[in-house]
């Protein structure tokens, strides 16, 4: 807004200090000068925005979010210790996926739940969701690095993006086997589990 002040004052004074000819013809050129004005504010509004500057975090786009074929997940984590901030990154993509995979398996058991009724159908639709902790808690081979982005950042600490993905069909089939070789379920239930698995294989293998 100094600008702004500075060449008002201007006009002003060149309005009192010129003679009468040359005031007219300055009036004749404060359209010139109003629309500069108008410019002026509009660059100044921009640079005065509250609304602050977007900034794209890595691994954002399409490409990077899950779809009917693939779970993918996004993660970071910081730390002065490279390894460290690695680590965290790659928990917090896993957290993630573990949560899209509560999901798909609470409507995977919703579409099944008139097959599995009683009291053991409840006990196996319970142990069917905490299925998905596994993603957390386990290594499973076939989720593949789709990139990795590390930054140092002012204060020497690591920041660290990963992006990571699995095909829906390789997940169910990893749950099914953890299911399978369970020995603490019952094999009522895990004979359930099984099937419910198996038919959405079935389901997305129909889909491709």
């Amino acid at each position: 807004m100094t600008q702004l002040v500075k060449l008002a004052r201007f006009l002003i004074s060149l309005a009192v200090q010129t003679k009468t000819s040359t005031v007219m013809h300055s009036l004749r050129c404060l359209p010139s000068y109003a629309a500069l004005l108008a410019a002026l504010l509009f660059v100044l509004a921009g640079c005065n925005s509250s609304e602050g500057t977007q900034v794209k975090m890595p691994f954002s786009g399409k490409k990077y979010m899950s779809d009917a074929r693939h779970f993918r997940a996004v993660g970071m984590g910081q730390s002065a210790n490279l390894s460290v901030a690695k680590s965290k990154s790659e928990l917090e993509a896993r957290k993630s996926m573990a949560q899209q995979v509560r999901t798909n398996l609470q409507v995977v058991s919703d579409n099944y739940a008139s097959e599995v009724s009683g009291a053991a159908g409840a006990e196996t639709l319970e142990r069917f969701q905490s299925l998905a902790r596994e993603v957390t808690n386990t290594t499973i081979g076939d989720i593949r690095m789709l990139g990795e982005d590390i930054r140092q950042l002012d204060d020497k600490t690591y920041r660290v993006h990963v992006a990571m993905e699995i095909k829906k069909k390789a997940m169910l089939r990893f749950l099914k086997s953890k299911a399978k070789n369970d020995t603490k379920i019952a094999e009522l239930e895990r004979a359930q589990m099984v099937m419910m698995l198996d038919r959405e294989i079935e389901r997305l293998e129909s889909e491709e």
